[in-house]
């Protein structure tokens, strides 16, 4: 089922539009934003918030869970998605805008909180790369979960320090922001996954000898090889 982005579900119960809510404020305002700015921008009073969530910790818990949700069914879209279609949908970007400046916020942000949402954001990048290697067009790998680990810290690592480097990108100006952080990156991100760097696998084949595995071959799954390829954020 194809995710939807925040602003466009009306069916949706009021608990639900709350943590949507929520989840916009949090990447407008970042997770100093209180309980009672995220119910001015709900519309609601801030006792409403309190009835269904009973705390903004509780609160935040369940905007990861729901950004992780949607984060999931979105990259398990792509996979199903023809590249003609895949391109098609970054006419969509600030509708999913909200939800990559809150992960990176989270990212950004560090603490047992932050720790814990990239850990999810891992697990969940396993999880949906295994259907792109299932559908023949993600290659599978020899340390599955290394892989995972190194794709998607790199791949937000990047985003944060063009954050840092660019005064000009204020994770508040959510749209816009996304949009020239995706058209920075994703020309340079589909060459190198496609074509890859080096022009051989002199330097794979010497390491794989150090490892005392055979060179020259294409990575296969062992008994004792996790069986969850992985992809990027």
């Amino acid at each position: 089922m194809r995710a939807v982005p925040f602003i466009r579900n009306p069916d949706l119960t009021t608990r639900a539009r709350l943590r949507n809510s929520a989840i916009e404020e949090f990447a407008l305002r970042g997770f100093d934003a209180s309980v009672r700015e995220i119910a001015a921008h709900a519309g609601v009073s801030a006792g409403l918030i309190t009835h269904h969530f009973g705390s903004k910790q509780k609160l935040r818990q369940e905007c990861d869970a729901e950004v992780l949700s949607q984060y999931g069914t979105l990259k398990s879209d792509g996979i199903a998605m023809s590249p003609t279609q895949t391109m098609a949908m970054m006419a969509e970007l600030d509708d999913y805008a909200p939800m990559l400046v809150y992960i990176l916020r989270s990212v950004r942000e560090g603490g047992p909180a932050g720790v814990t949402f990239l850990e999810n954001m891992i697990d969940e990048a396993v999880r949906f790369s295994e259907e792109g290697v299932s559908a023949g067009i993600v290659r599978p790998s020899r340390d599955p979960l290394a892989r995972a680990r190194y794709l998607v810290t790199s791949s937000l690592g990047g985003l944060l320090l063009q954050l840092s480097l660019q005064p000009q990108l204020d994770l508040a100006d959510v749209g816009p922001t996304v949009r020239r952080l995706v058209e920075e990156i994703t020309l340079p991100t589909l060459e190198l996954y496609t074509e890859g760097v080096l022009a051989d696998r002199r330097y794979l084949d010497e390491y794989l000898l150090q490892l005392g595995e055979p060179p020259g071959g294409t990575a296969t799954f062992t008994a004792s090889t996790p069986q969850f390829p992985e992809s990027t954020p």
